[in-house]
């Protein structure tokens, strides 16, 4: 008899009601896959374009989840062995397979990296998508190197902590923007040299104490502050657009002579599992185990209130990352269930 495990699964598309826990049989991984007993599964703002449009082949139903911690269980890869704890980052291909919103999931050995770490399920899980879109940016988006100057639009987002960082250590000076004036103490706290209050005129703040501007941005809000983003950048910077945390995602009208200035280049980064080396997510979670980086917030839910996750990413009641707990004992799960609660209060904004 095969073996089933609880997943949550989209029906259609529509908003978070549309997140159902379902039984399903396990998956069988084929030659040069694995399959990933998820322990944790993080919740991404691209989790919910899916709920919305009918994306990336618009194939419904599916289980959710472009990133997943966990150990593997089953290899049929040369590169795995059973026992082995990995992440899972599966960008692009999240329709393709089922994600990481399950109990197990297979996946190609190319979206797995393995690492070793004494760090709760909770912090892990919060870890991977993150911190390769963040070194991604910083990498290939920008090539950031030691002694420029960083703003970060969208600042106390996860990836906004998770990408100052980063800049810290490769010895960049980092602004970065909040909203809100009660978080320009967290900026600060967590590495920012320049917290700023984002009043929609920050290349005013930027220009004010340097005046050719920053030699990089990372554009984390969306096109709707994108303009004012790379007004704040200097003559041969350059502004990497990687999220689009306000939803707005096009430019309406673009025509690239009039809406660049001069000499500032822009690119964007999305990308996937090889652009996170292993040393990499390794250096990370070792430098966060002991106290080198902060972890940043992490709001944890159990696997199946993922439509509550993504309500509350969506309205704005997530502070840092939203993340999944897998339980693999049934009764435990529905003790979890039943007495989940965080902060609310503590929580509010849409981490911009």
């Amino acid at each position: 008899m095969r073996p089933f495990m609880r997943a949550v699964v989209l029906d259609d598309v529509g908003d978070s009601s549309t997140l159902r826990p379902r039984m399903l049989p396990v998956p069988e991984p084929p030659r040069g896959w694995v399959r990933v007993q998820v322990r944790a599964a993080g919740v991404q703002g691209s989790d919910l374009y899916p709920l919305r449009e009918r994306a990336d082949g618009g194939r419904v139903p599916f289980v959710p989840g472009i990133e997943a911690v966990g150990v593997v269980e089953t290899s049929a890869s040369e590169r795995f062995g059973a026992g082995e704890q990995v992440a899972v980052v599966l960008g692009g291909t999240r329709r393709t397979f089922g994600g990481g919103y399950a109990q197990y999931m297979v996946v190609p050995d190319s979206a797995v990296t393995a690492f070793r770490s004494g760090l709760p399920w909770s912090v892990l899980g919060a870890v991977p998508e993150t911190l390769q879109t963040a070194y991604g940016s910083l990498s290939v988006g920008i090539g950031l190197q030691a002694g420029q100057s960083l703003l970060i639009r969208g600042g106390t987002s996860a990836l906004g902590y998770v990408a100052t960082a980063l800049a810290v250590d490769r010895g960049a000076t980092v602004l970065a923007t909040t909203r809100r004036a009660d978080r320009l103490g967290d900026l600060a706290r967590r590495g920012v040299h320049v917290p700023l209050v984002d009043n929609g005129k920050v290349a005013e703040q930027v220009r004010s104490m340097m005046p050719d501007g920053v030699d990089a941005a990372l554009e984390l809000v969306g096109t709707g502050t994108l303009r004012d983003t790379l007004d704040a950048t200097r003559m041969q910077g350059t502004v990497c657009i990687t999220r689009m945390l306000s939803g707005q995602r096009a430019v309406e009208g673009f025509r690239p002579v009039d809406y660049l200035p001069r000499g500032v280049r822009l690119t964007a980064y999305n990308g996937a599992a090889p652009d996170l080396p292993a040393a990499v997510l390794q250096r990370h979670l070792d430098m966060i185990a002991d106290g080198r980086i902060d972890r940043g917030p992490v709001m944890t839910y159990p696997l199946d209130q993922a439509s509550r996750a993504h309500d509350d990413i969506e309205h704005g009641r997530v502070f840092g990352k939203a993340v999944l707990i897998v339980d693999h004992d049934p009764d435990r799960v529905t003790a979890r269930t039943e007495s989940s609660s965080y902060d609310r209060t503590a929580c509010e904004g849409d981490g911009r």
